[in-house]
């Protein structure tokens, strides 16, 4: 006779049949319930979250205060479309990003439900008030699955057969350290890679006709890669110099994940415009575009927003996430989460040189696994068993990357240190287990 399939074997069937094949399925996980860092699944086997739901609950799973906001604000009304009947929630999530996000002395923002939709409306309003219609982007970078979105974003398994796409994009090599920069100083890669980005001003794209470079300041999807400290300042020159926005995407580096509320605070660096989700909601889809109030009042009126701009149960789902993050002091508390992290992988990384790269910034931390130390060799299948072994053994992770060969942590940053270092075993047997292998 066949073995009984489990509670999470027969859910995972039952969503082969009916969910459609191209819905992706990055960790073979179900969930009953969450709380903070522990998902338990429909067998009630507790696991440990280091996903975060791809970077959405930085707050962890269900913080009452955001859950009791969320039930108060059901009892009142649950849509009325901002266009059309005006409530205080929009308005008070708008004023707390302009404190936390500030894009000058005068900042606004607009509120949509998805950062794809962050994306594109931040692409219109910069395209019309440089009144100009390219737009530059990089190698490794994701902004989502929407038309735009896909046309922005490199990674070509999330564009296969998708085409034709927009037009007036073009891309330019992301400043990759790890993988570019060989033997040159520091200031010499930045040095080359701001003469290709100057040379594409000539080679690829008129210069006066491109409204906007965006940019994710640390990638997320292309395997969390920081953009060196000078080539964003120098980004920040040439665009100044050219009359060119600077979009800065923070959909996944966002809310604490680096230690500040956006990771551009980080490097001191000011974007014109910058969009943002994920974890602004705690799971409940809602994404923001903010930038300096001169630029954001250039769109006209109905061009940008949609009928779900900023549902009132998002709004006060999002308002009640930012203030909890501020009592918890998120932002020191990644810092010390990150901190953990990286010396612990970083010292096994001493004794498995397929450990090619640890990075990031703050708790937003990336392991490249290669073969003979080579960036060019990426581990793509040894990535993959350390996943699918790590979730056997009871912890939940992602890999990122163009090869998939990066092992990305998004853990909520509510996790105990000792959920974190209990998460952090688990990893360290399993590579241990695969590399050897």
């Amino acid at each position: 006779m066949p073995e009984e399939l489990t509670k999470s074997q027969a859910l995972l069937e039952r969503r082969k049949k009916i969910v459609a094949n191209g819905v992706g399925i990055f960790n073979t996980a179900t969930v009953k319930e969450a709380k903070g860092a522990i998902i338990t699944d429909v067998d009630g086997r507790e696991l440990i979250d280091f996903a975060g739901g791809i970077g959405v609950v930085n707050a962890g799973h269900c913080p009452e205060p955001v859950v009791e906001a969320i039930r108060e604000q059901a009892g009142k009304y649950l849509h009325t479309s901002f266009n059309v009947v005006t409530y205080e929630p929009y308005i008070k999530l708008c004023e707390e990003l302009a404190e936390i996000l500030p894009h000058g002395d005068n900042t606004k923002a607009m509120l949509i439900s998805t950062g794809a939709e962050a994306v594109e409306n931040a692409i219109k309003i910069a395209r019309q008030y440089t009144k100009r219609p390219a737009v530059l982007c990089f190698t490794e970078a994701y902004h989502g699955r929407t038309l735009l979105g896909m046309s922005l974003t490199s990674k070509v398994n999330y564009k296969f057969s998708s085409g034709p796409f927009a037009p007036e994009i073009y891309r330019i090599p992301f400043p990759n350290v790890y993988k570019y920069s060989g033997k040159q100083s520091m200031d010499d890669f930045v040095e080359t890679e701001l003469t290709r980005l100057k040379e594409s001003a000539h080679s690829m794209v008129d210069i006066n006709s491109v409204a906007a470079i965006i940019i994710e300041p640390i990638q997320g999807e292309g395997g969390f890669n920081p953009v060196p400290q000078k080539y964003l300042e120098g980004l920040r020159s040439f665009c100044d110099e050219h009359g060119v926005l600077l979009i800065m995407d923070e959909i996944q580096s966002g809310f604490c994940r680096t230690g500040y509320w956006a990771s551009w605070q980080h490097y001191g660096v000011q974007p014109d415009l910058s969009t943002y989700a994920k974890s602004m909601g705690s799971g409940l889809p809602i994404a923001a575009v903010v930038g300096r109030g001169e630029i954001m009042d250039a769109a006209g009126i109905g061009t940008i927003g949609g009928t779900y701009i900023g549902s009132p149960i998002c709004c006060v789902a999002s308002s009640a996430t930012i203030q909890f993050m501020k009592d918890k002091n998120l932002n020191q508390r990644a810092v010390h989460i990150g901190k953990i992290i990286t010396d612990r992988i970083e010292n096994l990384q001493k004794e498995f040189p397929e450990i090619g790269d640890v990075r990031g910034i703050g708790a937003m931390i990336g392991i490249e696994f290669v073969h003979d130390n080579d960036p060019g060799k990426p581990a793509t299948e040894l990535c993959d068993k350390i996943v699918k072994g790590c979730a056997a053994a009871g912890l939940i992770l992602l890999s990122a990357g163009t090869f998939k060969n990066v092992l990305r942590i998004l853990s909520p940053l509510v996790i105990t240190d000792e959920q974190l270092n209990q998460g952090l075993d688990i990893l360290e047997s399993q590579i241990r287990k695969h590399v050897k292998q």
